[in-house]
């Protein structure tokens, strides 16, 4: 099965959010994602529709989490310094795919 590992751009916007949590549920492919890619889209989720209270989004969060499945990345943070990217801002994302064996497999929709 595909493991991908989805960026905060692929989880900010509902639509696209809601297509990929169907294929995973669906076992069409393993979705990965980390503690700081959550903080991102919910950070742009509170930034862009301030009128969204923090706990609905916080709940969304759990929701999400709860409707897939534990597939929160952790331990790959020893993996960001070592490498060299375009936009520094995006080892994060890549550290955590190497950790997690997204393979060639990472969503980054907005590029």
């Amino acid at each position: 099965m595909i493991r991908a590992f989805l960026d905060a751009n692929a989880l900010f916007p509902p639509t696209i959010r809601g297509v990929l949590l169907e294929l995973a549920r669906a076992d069409l492919f393993a979705p990965l994602w980390s503690e700081h890619v959550h903080v991102e889209w919910m950070r742009s989720l509170a930034e862009s529709r301030p009128y969204i209270k923090a706990a609905a989004i916080n709940r969304l969060r759990a929701l999400m989490d709860a409707y897939v499945g534990d597939v929160t990345v952790t331990g790959y943070e020893h993996l960001i310094d070592t490498l060299i990217l375009p936009d520094p801002d995006d080892r994060h994302v890549l550290a955590a795919a190497i950790h997690g064996r997204a393979g060639k497999y990472v969503l980054d929709l907005a590029r």
